[in-house]
């Protein structure tokens, strides 16, 4: 082997003075086909994206050259947008994740690039990712579900808490706050408020200054409403089982809260009929609940049943 034959094998093994250091070449994808323009563009772009970049935007959509020079400027770029993703690591999200919605925005950023406006990539597509990510962690990053506006409300309201604090030389108050932003009072409690809905505390964490005790433990309550619930309709069910005439009395006694004398008045009756039709429909009703207690009546006899407890239909005669 000659001397100048060495010199020449050399030269071409030697990295060109435009190669970025570290930065792997990327190859066109296999079976790629290309007209004589872009072969000679591809060429072009093995030291730099920009050539592929400037010529990108000129090709079409459905030009196989496009979609191969597409895919080596993402595969040129990709590493920056792990860069970037790994910054916003240890916020609660997996950085896979993270890894995948910046190359996302990487490819928005090489779609919608126009070379014509002077800008560097670089400084296009830096922004794009980082939005990507902040859309992420805005729309799926909360454990509860929380409004866009109360989400986009925190991050001011921590602004201008800041520069009330420097200005007034203490904490700012809630009307303060909302005075400064142009927000009612209640958006600004519930923007504080909604923080915890990011990354709630856990049922399990164990209490401070309490031993074998978890937060869980702390929050138990009978909830006599729930009970309520079921009594409501279960008298509902048992209502819907007695003839008009008697929903109507039982309406007038317990709901209008009227005497026998005037329900007697109203309807046309003696006291005493009335008092007859009380005691029955209450027998009646007492009977039914009990029976539904007991598993006796299911429930499917209780579905679709409603009434109108006051002023239910004429009079059945009974």
């Amino acid at each position: 082997m000659t001397a100048a034959t060495s010199a020449a094998r050399r030269e071409q093994a030697a990295p060109s003075s435009t190669d970025e250091p570290g930065r792997r070449q990327p190859r066109p994808h296999a079976g790629a086909t290309t007209s004589t323009p872009d072969t000679h563009l591809l060429g072009a772009s093995r030291a730099r994206p920009d050539a592929l970049l400037a010529g990108l935007h000129g090709l079409a959509a459905g030009d196989a050259g496009r979609a191969a020079a597409r895919a080596q400027v993402i595969d040129w770029y990709l590493p920056m947008s792990v860069y970037l993703a790994r910054r916003f690591g240890g916020r609660g999200e997996p950085l896979a994740d993270l890894t995948q919605v910046a190359a996302i925005g990487l490819i928005k950023a090489v779609d919608r690039y126009d070379p014509a406006r002077g800008v560097p990539f670089a400084s296009y597509a830096i922004p794009t990712i980082v939005g990507e990510i902040k859309r992420h962690f805005r729309d799926a990053g909360w454990t509860v579900r929380v409004p866009r506006r109360l989400q986009e409300l925190r991050p001011r309201l921590a602004a201008a808490a800041g520069d009330l604090a420097q200005v007034l030389h203490r904490s700012p108050t809630t009307q303060e706050l909302a005075a400064r932003l142009g927000v009612s009072r209640d958006d600004v409690v519930e923007a504080q408020r909604c923080g915890t809905a990011y990354r709630p505390r856990s049922l399990e964490q164990p209490v401070t200054g309490a031993e074998d005790l978890r937060l869980i433990d702390t929050l138990y309550g009978t909830e006599y409403g729930l009970d309520a619930v079921d009594r409501r309709e279960t008298l509902r069910w048992a209502l819907a089982l007695l003839p008009a005439r008697e929903r109507h009395v039982i309406g007038l006694r317990f709901v209008g809260d009227m005497t026998q004398a005037q329900i007697a008045a109203q309807i046309g009756v003696s006291q005493m009929h009335v008092s007859r039709l009380l005691t029955r429909s209450l027998s009646r009703l007492r009977h039914a609940i009990q029976a539904d207690d007991a598993d006796v009546v299911h429930g499917a006899g209780r579905t679709g049943l409603t009434c109108q407890v006051v002023g239910a239909g004429p009079s059945d005669g009974r």
